[in-house]
């Protein structure tokens, strides 16, 4: 796992979050994270398993934020959980050795090696920076790269009000994926989704 780690908007309108999202992946995004906490249970499965279709035609997984049985329903690439969600150990058992499960760590290097312990795919820290879509109640100190890539042996995901420019030194101090939501979305601009998931990509490339 490395690159831009996409995870979608709250957006009701499904043609327009796959024509974003397939412009991101077209410009090189590797992983998708379907995330909408106000859909229903029926629109979250009709774009659930549209974005499915699209991310197996771009030869990419798909990781459902949350929702466990909606990843087995639809035979998901893995789930994300929170550390208020279930229990990483948990969502191992439920999806076997093969699936994907990340989770959230926040700013706490003990629950990243918790996690690990447990099975976890990837651990995803922040927020780093003021995020327009998640309101944090604390900052991730960049710092904390420098000692979980020493101990974390799984990829290492940033989160929070990421762009490319403030996103550079948190790959440089050992991050594997940047995960974006606002910044490569945007308002649904094609070409500007396009021009911001390239932007994250160079992030990755050898220097």
């Amino acid at each position: 796992m490395r690159g831009l780690y996409l995870v979608t908007p709250n957006w009701d309108d499904t043609e327009r979050l796959l024509a974003a999202t397939d412009a991101a992946l077209a410009a090189g995004a590797g992983l998708v994270q379907y995330r909408h906490k106000d859909a229903s249970p029926a629109l979250r499965l009709e774009q659930a398993q549209a974005l499915l279709a699209l991310c197996r035609r771009r030869g990419r997984q798909l990781v459902v934020n949350d929702h466990i049985d909606l990843c087995r329903d639809i035979d998901a690439d893995g789930v994300h959980v929170g550390h208020t969600d279930l229990a990483v150990a948990q969502a191992r058992a439920l999806l076997g050795r093969d699936k994907i499960v990340g989770a959230s760590c926040y700013g706490e290097l003990d629950l990243a090696l918790a996690a690990q312990e447990a099975g976890a795919s990837y651990v995803a820290f922040g927020g780093f920076y003021p995020s327009p879509v998640k309101k944090y109640s604390f900052v991730t100190p960049p710092e904390l790269l420098g000692r979980a890539r020493a101990q974390i042996g799984v990829p290492i995901v940033v989160i929070g009000g990421m762009t490319p420019a403030n996103a550079a030194p948190l790959v440089a101090r050992g991050a594997d994926m940047v995960a974006a939501i606002t910044s490569v979305y945007g308002d649904g601009d094609l070409g500007a989704t396009g021009e911001a998931a390239r932007a994250f990509g160079t992030l990755f490339q050898p220097r």
